[in-house]
């Protein structure tokens, strides 16, 4: 096997291409990410066709190209969740046995008292809810007392919301530093999220969201990288979700469309390691809202930009696609879904065509990453004697 360089990893957020084994379980049979958006006029994907998304194992939406020239697998989420944290700490090497806490009554009384007391504001909402509706129900009573909104979802976070020009966005973050805080034990949510929003009512959520994580609970390939003195560039939520742990160089962006570009600019920079990318607009702007046709579209177009960063990967470079779990917007329930997750891979080093079939956990993409740079796996298992030349 050739050295391998660099690998950019693109998590392509809550792409499933179909219902896991276990999905009933989790209240989501039936789901299937990938089969929902390929039904619109929106949806034209003939790069990810290339490199194998229609040939893998159990996607039949779409005819597949004969020749692919990636290679690919189907991949099984073995951890007990289906959110954005256990599926990126999975995919890094680290399988969740227990699921995260989630609350779909609202948090208990005592952890709202606490969190009330030691921020001087008053609490309103306190329930699963949308995030843009919970604006728009709460949204004027937040800006008319100063109360913050708290709410959660299906998955386990404890969310934020408040207008900018009454609480600023400095205060709302201090603000999840201190729930991050009182939410341990049994409350350790995977993620606090600030969620300012700002103008007239129905008013419109700003770009200034920030993750407050929960740290991963033991090594993650990232911590493995970095410490073995390789470049981590983490793009997007990434340094977010791993709590800021395991990255040398972190870029936030607004979405999908600058998400892109920060790739791109690093396809053309010199580093070795790992580019590891969330591009989350399609979990949180078309999933969770059940828009299909949107979701459609912004998949349209990364397929479009997909030949550019195709095209910077010299010898020793590759890329890697894939989810951490689905959100059918097709389906009632605007939640995340159980699904399984592709997995492209591609490159001038990349044994075309390969089928690597179905996997049984995400943490097969570490291990393949881990034992490309010549570092011992975590978990999983590592394909680099399948997948590259």
């Amino acid at each position: 096997m050739k050295p391998i360089k660099r690998i950019f990893l693109i998590v392509l957020d809550s792409m499933g291409i179909g219902e896991a084994p276990d999905a009933a379980a989790f209240g989501d049979e039936g789901s299937n990410t990938l089969a929902a958006i390929s039904t619109s006029p929106e949806f034209h994907v003939p790069n990810l066709n290339r490199l194998g998304l229609f040939a893998i194992d159990g996607v039949t939406c779409c005819p597949a190209e004969s020749a692919p020239q990636g290679a690919f697998a189907r991949m099984t989420e073995i951890s007990k969740g289906k959110d954005t944290t256990i599926g990126h700490w999975e995919i890094a090497g680290v399988i969740s046995p227990r699921p995260l806490p989630t609350y779909p009554n609202g948090f208990p009384t005592e952890i709202i008292k606490a969190f009330e007391n030691k921020t001087g504001r008053k609490i309103l909402c306190n329930k699963p809810y949308s995030g843009t509706q919970v604006i728009r129900d709460y949204g004027r009573e937040q800006v008319e007392t100063g109360a913050l909104i708290v709410y959660t979802s299906a998955d386990s976070v404890f969310q934020i919301a408040a207008h900018e020009s009454v609480v600023p966005v400095e205060e709302l973050y201090q603000d999840c530093r201190i729930a991050r805080e009182l939410l341990q034990g049994e409350h350790n949510v995977g993620r606090v999220i600030a969620r300012p929003f700002e103008g007239e009512w129905p008013f419109v959520r700003t770009a200034r969201r920030h993750d407050f994580s929960l740290e991963p609970p033991s090594e993650t390939m990232l911590d493995r990288l970095k410490a073995a003195g390789r470049d981590v560039i983490a793009v997007g939520k990434i340094h977010d979700i791993f709590a800021g742990r395991g990255d040398t160089e972190h870029i936030f962006t607004a979405g999908n469309e600058e998400g892109i570009a920060r790739t791109l600019e690093w396809v053309k920079k010199p580093f070795t390691g790992l580019c590891f990318v969330n591009l989350v607009d399609f979990d949180m702007l078309y999933g969770h809202r059940n828009d299909v046709d949107g979701y459609a579209r912004a998949l349209t177009v990364f397929d479009h930009a997909l030949p550019q960063i195709l095209a910077g990967l010299g010898e020793g470079d590759v890329l890697m696609i894939t989810a951490d779990h689905g959100c059918d917007p097709a389906t009632p329930s605007t939640d995340h879904s159980r699904e399984y997750t592709p997995w492209l891979i591609a490159g001038p080093c990349v044994r075309a065509g390969v089928n690597l079939g179905t996997l049984p956990t995400f943490a097969d993409i570490s291990a393949t990453i881990l034992d490309a740079f010549d570092l011992p796996v975590l978990s999983g298992t590592s394909h680099t004697a399948q997948l590259f030349l």
